[in-house]
């Protein structure tokens, strides 16, 4: 088994049980997943439960406000299910579990961070949907948290076009990226431009989105979804029905 998520990751040796590696200086990844980080490992039983090892990550990350994450299971198929296989490899994805109606307002930087790098892998993925301005603001702000202010010696023609944020995008939405970032976000620290990029997408129909695929009484195709707001049924990329809470 394998458990992803930046610095760090639980794997599952038939031989050893459940082992946890760790490096808190891997937060400084610049995207969920994007790579992992061995360092002396925990051991813990094979039949340890899923509660001891989520509670061993956060300890780990030093994280307090765990209430917001969780760790899922992902078959091989990438469906998300709720009952383990009975043979190995098994891989867990540390996920937010409750989105934060105001993430801005966590207490912990370590917790808006892993918040913040959830959002920016739901955008990557397609499930936070916005119209363009928006989403070139988003990205923007992920440009100015990861590589600062714009400097022309270091940012030649084109130099947005390098980072990956949404399943695909035009050349004319990368200009729109760069243009913000040149122009409108100098002087923002990572942890600013972080702070901004959560305070917009709360602001967005399909924050905290996590669409189930399902049929409406008619046999089409719809999705439905469990948000910090309420419940939601999508058709395509439009929201149809809303229950607030």
């Amino acid at each position: 088994m394998l458990l992803k998520y930046p610095g760090c990751f639980i794997a599952f040796r038939p031989c050893l049980g459940w082992l946890l590696f760790c490096s808190t200086q891997a937060l400084t990844a610049l995207s969920p997943c994007s790579h992992r980080t061995l360092c002396p490992g925990s051991f813990t039983s094979r039949d340890a439960k899923g509660q001891y090892l989520f509670d061993l990550l956060c300890h780990h990350l030093n994280l307090l406000e765990k209430d917001y994450f969780g760790i899922r299971f992902v078959d091989p198929d990438k469906q998300r299910v709720r009952v383990l296989p009975a043979q190995p490899p098994f891989t867990m994805c540390f996920r937010v579990k409750f989105y934060p109606t105001d993430p801005a307002a966590l207490k912990e930087e370590i917790t808006r961070y892993l918040v913040f790098l959830q959002i920016k892998r739901d955008l990557y993925h397609g499930r936070l949907l916005c119209k363009t301005s928006d989403a070139a603001l988003l990205a923007a702000y992920i440009l100015q948290a990861e590589i600062g202010d714009y400097d022309p010696g270091k940012h030649p023609e084109g130099y947005s076009s390098k980072f990956q944020f949404f399943p695909k995008h035009s050349e004319k939405l990368e200009r729109k990226i760069a243009e913000i970032h040149k122009s409108e976000l100098s002087g923002q620290t990572p942890a600013t431009s972080e702070l901004n990029f959560l305070r917009k997408a709360q602001t967005l129909e399909t924050y905290g989105v996590d669409p189930h695929p399902c049929k409406d009484v008619s046999g089409n195709a719809a999705f439905l979804a469990f948000t910090p707001f309420g419940f939601v049924v999508l058709q395509g990329n439009k929201r149809v029905h809303f229950i607030k809470w």
